[in-house]
């Protein structure tokens, strides 16, 4: 992998360690990441739901709630309009709990994948108008929904749009469109997921209602739990407002009362009275929220988090752990299918970005295999089902590649696309798939170079195995929570021997022993097996590694950290 090393100036690091009192490691990574200033490195370090911004910054926040609040008071019938991920979910759960506290009448529809597609559609529309609907409010969606919102008007109902995705040049003619990514809006965090947004207009509409701060705040941080899995689950960076949700949202996530969010924890394996980490939201908790859109309903996931009956929601919970088996193996066999497409046709650095299809393929995991695509290829994809002449399907991207903007240059491919930069979905005709497989790898290959396929580490500091102690592992672990925008500290130590023969365990991972200046240090390499001839005892190489939590280790009377080695070379 190419090292990228991060430059610090060693005298703010000083300064920094010094005023906040850290080890000059974790002022190191402060400094890497923009934070030498020892107020936003505070901030950061102890973020508080105070931190949090005024919901009213955010365009169209005044009007959207007068709107509401006037449906409360007149009793008007209010739909919310989801999409079917946990994003999408989540956020029709946290507006339904507070119209429901505050005495509206709210209903929830969540489209079905399959049948309805992505996006708010007519029929919904009609539905409602149907049942005496006067009030439509979506979220996470509804952003480039302009034909929808006026077919709505046409029955005289209103539409609140709030979403997160990037609009087009005209938005939707609604009541009010509430979201940060509007051009207009000069809102402070333009990274919320859609959860994020509802939150805010809860908030707002709490204010709007009369609410002192205080009792606003209490129901705010308990939102923050469903919010906070959101935020993970949607993959938005983990950095300014989205970092204040997500630390205190994890942590209140040691003590929960809504039977469905507990019922959830338990067959995702977190224990009562456990923080789970943004690693286990993103791979234990939010795939199991996740199988529901993919492979049945996602209203089952409405009705697990608004359910009183802890017996119901432990049936839900139990069944969204069943589908999320069968996503599993739903998964793998489009993920083999791709390794046959590619044995048959190789990848090459003239294919700058990919886009795979089959027959068949189900279109609830195809963004999931589109991810590790990338992963595996670093370059953007598109993972593709065709079903009928029809194709549907996911992309992802790489970090220096908007993949809307591509879409948003060949648009005439689609019957239906949208998303942002890092990932986008598209309907077509499965006539067009061949021509958008070649305007894609073009479009792609004149704005990305062979160097940008290259799998990059960025490493925030060198660090010396001296410096390597319980408590400043303890301090860089508080860090957390890590994802997207704020991952794991990533350090690099050159000049280290290797003391031991590395040990192979099943034939996959390898256990090291690690010497540097006198001082031994375990670690171990992931399925790194196949490179275990890098570690010749007495050899000297360069590392890269990061510290993880391992509550197994302290359990048996050990550091409660282990390193983990991201890469190597020759020193």
């Amino acid at each position: 992998m190419k090292w990228t090393i991060a430059e610090t100036d060693p005298e703010e690091v000083a300064a920094l360690a010094s005023t906040l009192g850290i080890s000059v490691a974790v002022a190191k990574v402060l400094c890497a990441r923009g934070l030498a200033g020892a107020e936003a490195a505070r901030r950061f370090l102890r973020p508080a739901t105070s931190d949090l911004h005024d919901p009213f910054l955010l365009t169209d926040m005044r009007p959207a709630t007068a709107r509401l609040a006037r449906a409360i008071e007149q009793k008007e019938p209010i739909l919310l309009y989801g999409d079917y991920d946990v994003d999408g979910t989540s956020a029709l759960v946290v507006l339904k709990k507070v119209l429901d506290l505050v005495g509206g009448i709210a209903t929830c529809h969540v489209p079905h994948r399959i049948r309805d597609g992505y996006g708010m559609n007519n029929q919904a529309v009609e539905d409602a108008a149907a049942q005496g609907v006067g009030l439509i409010v979506s979220v996470d969606t509804g952003i480039r929904a302009n034909l929808v919102v006026e077919h709505a008007a046409g029955f005289g109902i209103d539409v609140l749009v709030t979403d997160h995705h990037l609009p087009e040049a005209e938005l939707p003619p609604a009541v009010a469109v509430v979201n940060p990514n509007r051009h207009d809006c000069k809102y402070p965090e333009k990274n919320l997921c859609g959860a994020g947004v509802a939150l805010k207009l809860a908030d707002a509409l709490l204010s709007t209602l009369g609410w002192e701060g205080a009792r606003r705040e209490r129901l705010v941080d308990s939102l923050l739990k469903l919010v906070a899995i959101a935020t993970v689950a949607d993959v938005v960076p983990l950095v300014g407002e989205n970092r204040v949700i997500v630390k205190r949202g994890l942590e209140g996530l040691r003590r929960v009362t809504n039977p469905g969010l507990r019922a959830l924890l338990d067959v995702a394996g977190v224990e009562e009275g456990a923080a789970p980490s943004a690693r286990q939201v993103a791979f234990q908790i939010a795939p199991r929220i996740n199988a529901a859109g993919r492979m049945a309903s996602a209203s089952d996931v409405v009705e697990l988090f608004t359910t009183g009956d802890a017996a119901r929601a432990r049936t839900i919970a139990g069944q969204l752990d069943e589908l999320n088996k069968d996503r599993r193996d739903t998964e793998d066999e489009i993920r083999q299918a791709i390794v046959e497409q590619c044995l048959a046709q190789p990848v090459t650095d003239l294919d700058a970005a990919l886009v795979f299809a089959g027959e068949g393929w189900h279109r609830g995991v195809v963004g999931i295999v589109a991810s590790r695509v990338v992963e595996r290829f670093h370059r953007p994809a598109f993972v593709l089902g065709l079903d009928n002449g029809v194709a549907h399907g996911s992309g992802r991207s790489i970090r220096v590649f908007h993949l809307l903007e591509a879409l948003e240059a060949m648009p005439e491919l689609f019957t239906k696309f949208g998303g942002h930069r890092q990932a986008a979905g598209v309907t077509m005709a499965a006539a067009h798939v061949a021509a958008f497989r070649e305007r894609f790898r073009i479009y792609a290959a004149e704005r990305l170079t062979i160097a940008d396929f290259e799998a990059e580490i960025e490493i925030d500091a060198e660090i010396r195995f001296a410096e390597i102690t319980d408590r400043t592992v303890a301090e860089l672990l508080d860090l957390a929570p890590f994802g997207f925008g704020n991952p794991a500290p990533m350090f690099a130590a050159r000049g280290v021997e290797v003391a031991a023969p590395p040990d192979i365990k099943n034939d996959k991972h390898v256990f090291l022993r690690l010497k540097s200046n006198g001082k031994m240090l375990r670690a171990k390499a992931w399925n790194f097996a196949d490179r275990a001839t890098e570690f010749a005892p007495g050899g000297l190489i360069d590392v890269a590694f990061q510290f993880e939590d391992d509550a197994y280790s302290a359990a048996r009377g050990y550091a409660p950290w282990q390193t983990i080695v991201r890469d190597v070379r020759p020193a």
